[in-house]
């Protein structure tokens, strides 16, 4: 079964940068699509962003645009979340997750990792 354990997380004042790492234990990396996640009001989980197993197709939620990257190593079976100019409202625990059969920006996913805090002070 896969696990995804996720690091990089901190304190980090606004304006800054963080960036995140999910490391997956077995080679399903480069086969899934890749997500990362993090709790919203009213909301179990909220969308962040996410990268196709052909690393061909990016997507993000609106209010990361511009400041947020993910890319991907299948090598290392890893997938990154590159945050710049982050702001308090960034504040939260991010998951990554992936499943063989993602579709869209919120279904497929069925295996995610533990968390790691993201802590923006203002």
């Amino acid at each position: 079964q896969v696990q995804l354990v996720e690091s990089g997380g901190g304190l980090v004042q606004a304006g800054g940068s963080l960036r995140l790492s999910c490391a997956a234990s077995v080679r399903t990396i480069g086969s899934y699509t890749m997500g990362w996640f993090r709790p919203a009001p009213g909301k179990e989980r909220e969308f962040v962003a996410s990268i196709s197993r052909s690393t061909t197709t990016t997507t993000y939620a609106e209010s990361v645009k511009g400041r947020f990257t993910i890319s991907r190593d299948n090598a290392k079976n890893t997938v990154y979340l590159q945050m710049n100019s982050l702001k308090p409202e960034d504040t939260a625990v991010y998951y990554c997750a992936t499943g063989p059969r993602v579709v869209g920006t919120t279904r497929g996913y069925n295996y995610w990792g533990q968390g790691t805090q993201v802590t923006v002070s203002s």
